[in-house]
């Protein structure tokens, strides 16, 4: 949809210059606001003044119940990315400001944050993983980007409690059982989308999911920064560098929780009959800078396991961070029945198959 006033300033959310993808979602996001686009435009402009930029007026996006983006080509060349998010995950822009003075090199150097309006501008970061992928590199290239995400989650494991202070979402694994019994209330996301019988066979499970939580959280491997939704598309890569991004989705967590949404994507690009060795692949790159702290790699694979399957709980809380209304009327967002997808996933058994890290999750 081409959505917007005439706008001076060389930024032009304009009639036929702000080309906005919604994703057929019928949900309500503040782009639809005439006020609020006016004041991106003028926070945006001003952003850029500073860095000595300027916009070409070009501007594309996407529209979603729990983030607008937009991508804003740049005068000379180059574009930069604002993003906004809802309160659910309003943490992200004094996230990303955090990460890169922790971890400068694996994030996106933010050139302008409103950590009170949730609001983002970076620089673009170059070329996705996913288009690596599919430009015909092999899954070496997921390994290396796994292999230095685990070092960015180990270089972040003293910062536990500042995350915290952020506002990052706590989903350590001796957190999980109450988020669990929460998502199981009358009235929470996902549990009107439950069928018959759904909520009552998962309150039965609360004691063993209770007992793999703690499993967890003795095993020795300390909590850290869990992306929550890293895949092709959170990646940007180039040579052998790899910077992770978009962070809307991120928690504190057992790191190891990573590999599940790993897995779904690699069972989406390769297939579930191809997948299942290049998932272990992908998990032993992940899992072998975690050698270094004297696990045995066998050990390690079971945690992995364990850290997949208590982790759909995070998943499906996550599903409830949308913009206010845009979940609203007959679950617009579908909020509700993608919790209860990702809630199902505890009553099916094991989430892993044969010798793999992980269950497709996504």
């Amino acid at each position: 949809m081409d959505t917007g006033e005439g706008i001076g300033g060389g930024i032009g959310f304009g009639e036929g210059t702000a080309v906005i993808d919604d994703g057929g979602y019928a949900a309500v996001t503040p782009w639809d606001e005439p006020q609020w686009r006016g004041e991106v435009r003028d926070w945006v402009a001003g952003a850029l003044a500073r860095h000595g930029l300027r916009a070409t007026g070009a501007v594309r996006g996407r529209a979603r119940p729990w983030s607008v983006v937009l991508r804003i080509s740049l005068r000379g060349g180059g574009a930069v990315w604002f993003k906004a998010n809802p309160p659910g995950s309003a943490f992200e822009s004094a996230l990303a400001s955090a990460l890169h003075a922790w971890a400068p090199g694996d994030v996106l150097e933010p050139l302008a944050v409103d950590t009170d309006r949730a609001w983002t501008l970076t620089r673009d970061g170059g070329p996705l993983l996913a288009d690596v992928l599919d430009a015909g590199a092999g899954s070496e290239v997921w390994e290396e980007a796994l292999g230095r995400y685990a070092e960015l989650q180990r270089t972040l494991v003293p910062y536990a409690s500042r995350l915290l202070d952020l506002g990052v979402p706590d989903f350590r694994p001796e957190t999980l059982p109450d988020r669990l019994a929460a998502l199981l209330d009358p009235g929470a996301v996902g549990v009107g989308a439950l069928r018959p019988g759904e909520r009552a066979a998962l309150r039965a499970l609360l004691p063993h999911f209770r007992a793999w939580c703690l499993t967890l959280a003795a095993a020795g491997i300390p909590a850290s920064l869990d992306h929550s939704d890293l895949h092709e598309a959170s990646v940007l890569t180039s040579g052998d560098r790899h910077v992770f991004f978009d962070w809307g989705d991120a928690s504190l967590a057992h790191p190891f929780t990573t590999l599940l949404v790993v897995n779904g994507a690699v069972g989406r690009r390769y297939g579930e009959a191809d997948a299942a060795a290049v998932r272990d692949r992908l998990r032993d790159a992940y899992l072998e800078p975690w050698t270094g702290d004297g696990h045995e790699p066998g050990r390690l694979r079971e945690l992995a396991a364990l850290a997949c399957r208590v982790g759909v709980v995070g998943r499906a809380d996550s599903w409830g961070r949308t913009f206010p209304g845009a979940g609203s009327g007959s679950d617009t967002a579908g909020s509700g029945e993608n919790a209860a997808r990702w809630l199902r996933k505890l009553l099916a058994g094991t989430p892993l198959p044969a010798g793999g890290a992980g269950q497709a999750a996504e």
